[in-house]
């Protein structure tokens, strides 16, 4: 049996090379087209390309499977989402995404003087907790992605002054410093209009990736420092719908060690010890980069853990089933939404989802250390900042 293959990664070379790679080992031939023709072939086809590369029109024929779903708005759009989950905790109160969603506002915003009438309605609530110096919030453009626009506050005067600055953002030459190339990420509120304002989890799980040597010159630390970070997990949805976890997550943390939010005297937060996007420490390199696994060990550096104790491999096995949890009812409330997202059944799709792991305030001895908090989606992740040293682990999984 022949196969058509059209494979077209303009802007992603190393995905295009996992890709080629996958559909060179079936066990079927396949050949591989750098171009879309201008009708659906006789054969058997494959659209395995970027979401701009696709030939949409051809998912009305199921013959024909395609790397991507045609919406999906409802899983990867920050707004979207958190619509979509609080549609769905109407219907299904005890979901765990009542524990795992932060608490979320959804703003749509041109101008920053829209801001009063936005605390007069939408925001009313929020309104009434800010100024509280035990409650953070984090400010997320609904469409920008690696990390671009996210801004920490906890008063209407500092929320009022990152728009403000939004909304005079021009572009900017390239700088000569990278350091501060990597951390510019400003963005121009009338483009972007849709913002989402979560709580900031202030109990994040700490640990020092020193630990983990990755290379030979590598030394352990004499001295451990607590650096925030997140989970980078890959699924893929398949149908309508099948959903596979790849069990090898990798964890992503901060350039320096973590410390809570304190406003300076221009307002502004110093986001390098919150940010763990690697979109903004690529000239980090792998330094920042750890699999899951390889933590178990690791000493647990977080405030509320006296004496440190290490992070264990049952305490990695909860926090995997804990994911696994939260995107089944993830998709699920998407599934529920069918004017964002609709499964059909000849696509499939890799989705990057990041979680941020917390102390479980609630833990109860013997239970569960942990919990798991789902941060964002993301189609076509980025999955070139992996890094030469665990790129294997991207192979494996296809």
């Amino acid at each position: 049996m022949s196969l058509l293959a059209i494979c077209i990664w303009p802007s992603a070379p190393f995905t295009e090379s996992l890709v080629r790679k996958a559909l060179e080992s079936l066990d079927t031939s396949a050949k591989i087209l750098t171009s879309t023709p201008n009708a659906p072939p006789n054969t058997s086809l494959v659209q395995w390309s970027s979401y701009d590369e696709i030939e949409h029109e051809f998912s009305m024929n199921e013959s024909i499977l395609q790397s991507s779903y045609i919406i999906r708005k409802s899983l990867i759009r920050k707004h979207f989402l958190s619509r979509c989950i609080f549609s769905y905790l109407t219907k299904h109160p005890d979901s765990v995404l009542k524990s795992a969603w932060p608490r979320t506002y959804e703003i749509e915003i041109s101008f920053a003087d829209e801001l009063d009438e936005l605390f007069a309605d939408e925001l009313w609530e929020l309104g009434k907790e800010l100024g509280s110096s035990q409650r953070w919030w984090i400010l997320k453009p609904g469409m920008a992605d690696r990390g671009n626009g996210i801004r920490i506050f906890n008063d209407r005067e500092t929320l009022e002054k990152i728009l403000e600055e939004f909304e005079e953002e021009e572009e900017q030459e390239e700088k000569e410093d990278q350091s501060q190339q990597e951390l510019n990420t400003a963005v121009v509120i009338s483009q972007l209009r849709h913002f989402v304002i979560q709580e900031y989890i202030m109990n994040p799980l700490l640990l020092d990736p020193r630990e983990v040597l990755i290379g030979p010159d590598t030394l352990k630390p004499n001295v451990l420092e607590g650096h925030k970070f997140h989970l980078r997990a890959y699924c893929v949805a398949s149908g309508a719908l099948t959903l596979y976890l790849y069990n090898r997550v990798l964890a992503l943390f901060s350039s320096v060690p973590y410390s809570v939010p304190n406003a300076q005297d221009d307002l502004q937060v110093d986001l390098t010890p919150h940010l763990t996007n690697t979109s903004l420490q690529t000239h980090r390199g792998e330094e920042g980069v750890r699999l899951l696994d390889e933590l178990v060990g690791c000493h647990i550096l977080s405030e509320n853990f006296e004496h440190h104790p290490v992070l264990t491999s049952e305490d990695v096995s909860d926090i995997l089933r804990q994911i696994a949890v939260v995107l089944a009812d993830t998709f699920k409330a998407a599934l529920e939404n069918p004017i964002n997202f609709q499964a059909i059944p000849n696509a499939f799709e890799l989705f990057g989802v990041d979680f941020l792991v917390a102390e479980d305030l609630n833990h109860i001895e013997g239970g569960p250390r942990f919990q798991v908090k789902l941060l964002e989606i993301n189609a076509e992740p980025a999955i070139e900042l992996t890094g030469p040293r665990l790129a294997w682990i991207l192979g494996t999984s296809l």
